[in-house]
């Protein structure tokens, strides 16, 4: 990410600064630019080792992961005309009132849908 020659030339202001950009504190003193250098050098590494020891950001259960495929299976495919009205509700088109409400509740399920398609195939990656 860094290498220390690059982080050596900075002031110990433009280190505080790359620091605070990434939410970062530095090591120890922050009188010292080698504590933020130390600290910008070693953070790709942690972040990667907390994640092979499942600290921090992690990847659900399978059985959670199944939960997933059984709510997007649960949620079935829209129908022909349910197609249509999601098409032209995405051209900016819109219902009357009472009936809006109906059109956005649809188009909200579509796009929960759609996220949770992705939702999978993201978790599916790994």
């Amino acid at each position: 990410m860094f290498t220390r020659t690059e982080l050596e030339l900075l002031t110990l202001a433009q280190l505080k600064i790359l620091c605070n950009r990434y939410g970062l504190r530095s090591t120890g003193s922050s009188a010292y630019k080698d504590n933020y250098i130390t600290t910008l050098m070693a953070f790709p590494l942690l972040a990667i080792q907390q994640m092979e020891n499942n600290k921090g950001l992690r990847i659900p259960s399978f059985a959670n992961y199944e939960n997933l495929s059984a709510t997007l299976d649960e949620m079935n495919e829209p129908t022909t005309e349910q197609i249509a009205l999601i098409r032209i509700s995405m051209e900016g088109r819109r219902m009357q009132i009472p009936q809006r409400y109906q059109q956005e509740k649809l188009l909200h399920r579509y796009h929960a849908k759609n996220h949770l398609e992705q939702v999978i195939t993201l978790l599916g990656m790994q």
